[in-house]
């Protein structure tokens, strides 16, 4: 193999790293769950605020059924601000749905569901919003 083949060679496998690592850092790690209440536990504990998950059981299986949706229930929760009280945040929560079909559209799109909430660790609101 000539120097120009081999660096060739090289340079295709760093480009093919790359792009793997991107890829890998593009999906966040989704933990399956049958409520969202262990994502938003995970969210207040995780040290960035963030915190993933697919919704999964009967209800989960229900809803992408009844819409003929073609993913499962996604849940993203971010924190939007802490408070002083110990483990209580403002959360933004996020579910997400693709290829959801409703009635009277023309065709199947993403859905989203979007709220915040204030939440602590033991799952009830935070005293102060202070």
């Amino acid at each position: 193999m000539n120097t120009a083949t081999r660096a060739g060679c090289c340079f295709a496998g760093i480009a093919l790293i790359l792009l793997l690592a991107t890829r890998v850092h593009a999906e966040p790690v989704r933990t399956p769950v049958s409520d969202a209440r262990p994502v938003l536990l995970a969210a207040l504990q995780s040290a960035d605020g963030t915190a993933h998950g697919v919704l999964t059981g009967e209800v989960a299986d229900a809803i992408t059924r009844h819409f003929q949706a073609t993913s499962p229930i996604y849940i993203d929760v971010s924190t939007a601000k802490r408070y002083r009280e110990a483990g209580c945040s403002r959360l933004k929560v996020l579910f997400w749905q693709e290829g959801v079909k409703l009635p009277n559209m023309a065709a199947p799109r993403k859905q989203t569901i979007e709220f915040g909430i204030n939440y602590c660790l033991d799952g009830l609101p935070p005293k102060s919003l202070l």
